[in-house]
């Protein structure tokens, strides 16, 4: 199946709460197609944001569309974009069953749908559970689940990964994967990178409210430095070899963790006679790079 995805615009985006900057000119765009990855630390404007995607903060500046307008003005938002921002906003008696078909109405869709949606992410046998019992895991596929009962060509998820167990985590990735390979468009926020980056395409990293990067997930990985581990029967030539190169090293295990490209010290060592036992590459760090990215240019106070 294809699915025409909308493209989710913010534009000069801003939002103040008194004197506090939540959102400071945010400018950014997801593609259909495509899982894209709102990250950033706990308290850097994410869920504002989303909030104000979806019409339900009013910016201080600025605007934010889905497909070339508010997402107000569609007169069935819910078939455009599916939301799932708190996984906490659910009355507690009722049942999770009964939750979807509350909101079945309002979207335009049937009973059947909820019961579908129901056992499609995992809660058949606690359909007619009071949500009041659920726990976070639940919530969250429950929530997940009242974002797709309109079948949106969209799904935007604010952290949908806590309280999930590693199984359930592994199911969403291929759900998040296989949405944005039918040609939807995909959001998905997180404060923590390693979550998502076995899942996302493209990356967008906001701190203090403001832009820091956004990419294809390959292009911020080569912002990461690249390692490279050799180990060899003479520590000496090694160490040697990483001066002569101007390469900083720290020993690691039984060689050296160099801060260079493998290919590089490799033919180093082909050229200087040296040789290893071992040549391998470790690559950069993701989290290394996204620390670098949202780190507070002033420190800590």
């Amino acid at each position: 199946m294809t699915v025409a995805g909308p493209t989710l615009a913010v534009e000069g985006l801003a939002k103040s709460f008194g004197a506090v900057r939540a959102v400071d000119d945010l400018t950014f765009a997801v593609r259909p197609g495509a899982v894209t990855g709102f990250l950033g630390p706990n308290g850097a404007g994410k869920t504002t944001t989303l909030r104000m995607l979806l019409g339900l903060t009013r910016p201080t500046a600025g605007r934010a569309l889905v497909a070339d307008r508010p997402y107000a003005e569609h007169p069935l938002p819910a078939r455009v974009v599916g939301a799932a921002l708190e996984a906490s906003s659910f009355h507690p008696g009722r049942t999770g069953l009964a939750h979807l078909e509350a909101y079945a109405p309002q979207v335009g869709v049937s009973r059947a749908r909820c019961h579908d949606l129901i056992e499609f992410v995992g809660l058949a046998g606690a359909a007619d559970r009071r949500v009041g019992g659920y726990s976070t895991g639940m919530r969250q596929r429950l929530a997940l689940a009242t974002a797709l009962l309109g079948d949106p060509p969209a799904i935007v998820l604010d952290e949908p990964t806590n309280g999930l167990d590693p199984e359930g985590v592994v199911w969403l990735r291929r759900l998040l994967r296989a949405y944005a390979d039918e040609g939807r468009t995909v959001l998905v926020s997180s404060h923590v990178l390693g979550e998502v980056q076995h899942t996302v395409d493209d990356v967008v990293i906001i701190a203090r409210g403001r832009l820091v990067h956004a990419s294809s997930l390959s292009d911020l990985a080569g912002l990461a430095a690249p390692e490279t581990y050799l180990e060899g029967p003479d520590p000496a030539a090694a160490e040697r070899l990483c001066s002569t190169g101007g390469w900083d090293a720290r020993p690691s295990g039984r060689g050296l963790l160099v801060a260079a490209p493998a290919a590089e010290v490799g033919a180093a060592a082909f050229r200087a006679g040296v040789e290893l036992h071992q040549l391998a590459s470790r690559g950069g760090d993701l989290e290394d790079v996204f620390l670098r990215l949202t780190a507070d240019p002033e420190g800590a106070r």
